[in-house]
């Protein structure tokens, strides 16, 4: 049997370069080595690409901020991607995630896992994946979308009309529609990188600067107490979901360094709740993932609110960590499905 020449694409120019690496690196070695012919294609900070030069069995499943070695750049990017029958793109965040990658691949007519361009965009960009959301009445946080370039910045009402406003119109704004405490969030980021909690006006501006130094679209919503519940997806067409896993984080909220730095932070699978519960956040989670033209695979973050059980929809990852510790290869582990079976019906459904 000819073995599938498959590149797993890593790294790349987002605020989740290491995060990739450590991802990738993990399915590398979990890929079926009977099945695949592996090229494991590293993309550097600054967007140049490389191949790995060793025996595949060589490399190494490394932590956050370790750097991979062995590496040569690939002279002819276009060339080299020719030579692969399927990409397996492990780029969270900005250029792997929001539909860049996925559309040069559609133009080289080079199968892929994972969404296409469309569900990748919707979902990288959260004012928009909102939009989706509200338009199939799921349940989300109320929220505020604003812009903010240099001292420049917009208040987008639910209609998109832009009102040009100071920081302080913001804030007093920000007040009263959604009161305090809220969640400041860039649009365009991914483990939870860029997100502060505001506690007043004042603590609200800087959170807004500081979410800005990583996008001029920003998020603000208010605060939802409850738990955390994560529900992971698989398919095409026809979609199935796992079981509800719960997180409980070492730290106020879920922080890059509480998934990543913190071993204190715990995964609940399946998560303490009744069966009806969590049949209607599968149910959701199908329902929100072919919203936004999702295909391959995501995991669905959401709320469920401590006052009334009442189910409230996060985000969609679409391409969720594939760590040792991420929660969707444990999601589909706790199936039945091992990450090795994980990543051929993966490469299947591509």
């Amino acid at each position: 049997m000819n073995k599938i020449k498959l590149g797993v694409i890593f790294g790349g120019m987002s605020t989740e370069h290491d995060v990739s690496v450590v991802s990738a690196t993990s399915i590398i070695k979990n890929l079926n080595r009977e099945k695949y012919e592996i090229f494991p294609i590293y993309i550097d900070n600054e967007g140049k690409w490389y191949h790995y030069t060793k025996n595949i069995e060589e490399i190494e499943i490394l932590n956050i901020g370790e750097k991979l070695s062995n590496i040569e750049p690939i002279e002819n990017v276009l060339e080299y991607l020719g030579r692969l029958d399927v990409a397996f793109p492990v780029l969270h965040g900005l250029y792997g995630e929001d539909g860049t990658i996925q559309g040069l691949f559609e133009l080289l007519k080079l199968k892929y896992v994972g969404c296409k361009v469309l569900g990748s965009s919707l979902c990288m960009d959260k004012a928009y994946a909102k939009v989706i959301f509200d338009k199939a009445e799921i349940k989300q946080a109320k929220y505020i979308y604003i812009k903010a370039k240099n001292d420049d910045y917009r208040y987008i009402d639910s209609n998109f009309n832009e009102q040009k406003q100071t920081l302080d119109e913001i804030a007093k704004k920000v007040k009263e529609k959604l009161g305090f405490p809220v969640f400041v969030k860039p649009s365009n980021s991914g483990s939870s990188v860029g997100i502060k909690k505001a506690d007043n006006e004042e603590n609200l501006k800087q959170a807004i600067l500081y979410s800005a130094k990583y996008d001029t679209k920003i998020i603000i919503e208010e605060e939802i107490i409850g738990r955390e519940v994560e529900c992971a997806v698989l398919g095409n067409e026809d979609v199935e979901a796992t079981c509800v896993g719960e997180i409980l984080p070492a730290e106020e909220f879920y922080t890059f360094d509480a998934k990543y730095k913190n071993a204190q932070s715990q995964v609940i699978i399946p998560a303490e709740i009744s069966s009806e519960k969590q049949e209607e956040i599968k149910k959701l989670a199908i329902k929100a993932f072919k919203a936004v033209d999702g295909k391959g695979l995501s995991r669905v973050d959401f709320f469920i609110k401590k006052d009334t059980e009442e189910v409230v929809i996060n985000e969609i990852n679409t391409l969720p960590g594939f760590t040792q510790i991420s929660m969707y290869p444990k999601l589909w582990e706790n199936s039945g499905l091992s990450y090795t079976e994980l990543l051929d019906r993966l490469i299947e459904l591509a």
